[in-house]
């Protein structure tokens, strides 16, 4: 034992210390810009978006989202993969402590000549301990932690990303539904039509040629519907497997018809800081840098000299006694240091290096989308709110003019083909301001995942994954 401080002092007076490695992330002060471009409310406070499908005011959303952050499987797996990430830390840590096992030995010994067996007991306890000169485990268990912490933001990032499709799907569903009503009322308004012209024809007043008219207008018409109806059940066995249920459990639930959800006039998105720490991807990204910079030192401490200290304590006897008399007890150390590995070591260091310069851009990229994106959904948040007023216009126009060709072609003043461009005109109008409805709310789904909502770091990080 006396040697050992002998030997740490001359390994540590010949061997600089290892520092871990700096971190390479670049601050997001200096990667984000003062404000969005896009963004006519520049200055306002940012508004809370951790629920922010509560502002659409439709219960029926709130319940598919409530139920979908506890039953969706992207979102079981990423709970249990940020257990795994949180046990590997705990066990990157153990490398702190010395490691102590224990064994014994019962045996027994019978004479040849038939004399009496003798019964003996041996039991031993070793222990040993690698000294983190240079930290190699530190920086393992530093590279660990960020990791886990990594794979939590990545968890936080699929809940985000599962609250905004349940919402695009859901309005997808009910865009299908009006879609659907608005060409069944328009259907009627074709058999009206088919009904007139025929009448027409029978008085001798108009040829064949408006009742063939009015027929087809009639069947395409008609062709719509079944279109429409698939694109409301795939929406619905979206939402089903979403929530963790069958494809097509909620049929009953969402059968009866119920409008687009309306969005907030306006949504103020504060300064791009602000939206670059509420996005769980950033910081994920971020953590998975400072993992692969720590993974440096891990990569470096191989290049020094490592020193074990070990022991054991141990002894023989036929009874627990007489081991306890006779125990032994041996110290060791070794050390050992790397002297030629053709460069192997060295380059795996440099790979390292490479591996955190990749994580360092896969960074920065994910800034630049985060910024991208919310610029994105500002644009389209806003054309599509202008687009839904011009429709509304536009509608109102068309059933006016439907209405006075209608009654015309009834009277004989104006032929079917005029009524047939007024319908059309109708059914575009119809169909323009559902879509720009869906529109809007899509672009404010958009927008507030962009914002990274759907999720409160103060609540969810560091909370049980289960």
């Amino acid at each position: 034992m006396r040697f050992i401080p002998l030997i740490l002092a001359a390994m540590l007076s010949g061997c600089a210390t290892l520092d871990h490695a700096d971190h390479a992330a670049t601050d997001l002060n200096d990667l984000s810009p003062d404000v969005f471009h896009e963004d006519l409310m520049s200055g306002v406070v940012r508004e809370d978006v951790s629920q922010w499908w509560l502002k659409l005011d439709d219960p029926v959303l709130t319940s598919l989202v409530e139920r979908a952050f506890d039953d969706n499987l992207d979102l079981v797996a990423a709970r249990a993969r940020l257990r795994q990430a949180r046990e590997a830390e705990i066990q990157a840590r153990a490398s702190l402590f010395p490691s102590i096992s224990a064994g014994g030995t019962v045996s027994e010994t019978t004479p040849v000549d038939g004399g009496g067996s003798r019964t003996s007991l041996s039991l031993e306890v070793d222990a040993s301990y690698e000294l983190d000169l240079f930290g190699g485990v530190r920086s393992s268990i530093d590279a660990a932690r960020s990791s886990a912490e990594a794979t939590a933001y990545e968890l936080e990032s699929t809940r985000v990303s599962l609250a905004a499709e349940i919402a695009r799907t859901y309005v997808e569903a009910r865009l299908a539904q009006r879609q659907y009503a608005t060409s069944e009322d328009l259907l009627g308004f074709a058999e009206d039509n088919l009904q007139i012209a025929d009448w027409r024809r029978e008085a001798g007043l108009v040829s064949s040629l408006d009742v063939e008219q009015a027929r087809g207008e009639r069947a395409q018409t008609a062709a719509a519907l079944p279109g429409y109806t698939a694109s409301y059940k795939s929406a619905v066995h979206r939402l089903s497997v979403l929530i963790g249920e069958t494809p097509g459990y909620l049929h009953n639930e969402l059968d009866t018809p119920a409008p687009i959800p309306d969005t907030p006039a306006t949504i103020a998105v504060g300064v791009p800081l602000d939206t670059l720490r509420q996005r769980p991807d950033v910081l994920a990204a971020e953590r998975s840098l400072a993992a692969e910079t720590d993974r440096i030192g891990v990569a470096r401490a191989e290049l020094y000299p490592r020193l074990n200290l070990g022991g054991s304590i141990g002894g023989n006897g036929v009874s627990v006694g007489d081991i306890v008399d006779a125990l032994t007890v041996n110290v060791f150390a070794s050390i050992s240091q790397l002297i030629f590995d053709a460069g192997r070591t060295r380059s795996q260091v440099r790979s390292q290096e490479a591996v955190a310069d990749v994580a360092l851009a896969n960074y920065r990229q994910t800034v630049l989308l985060a910024l991208e994106d919310v610029e994105n959904a500002l644009v389209s948040l806003r054309t599509a709110q202008e687009r839904e007023v011009l429709y509304s216009e536009a509608l109102a126009a068309a059933r006016n003019q439907a209405i006075l060709t209608r009654v015309s072609y009834r009277s004989g003043l104006t032929d079917f083909t005029n009524l047939l461009n007024a319908e059309r005109s109708l059914a575009s109008a119809e169909d323009g301001l559902a879509q720009s409805h869906a529109n809007a709310s899509l672009a404010a789904i958009q927008l507030y995942r962009a914002m990274g909502g759907g999720w409160n770091a103060q609540e969810n990080l560091g909370a049980d994954p289960e």
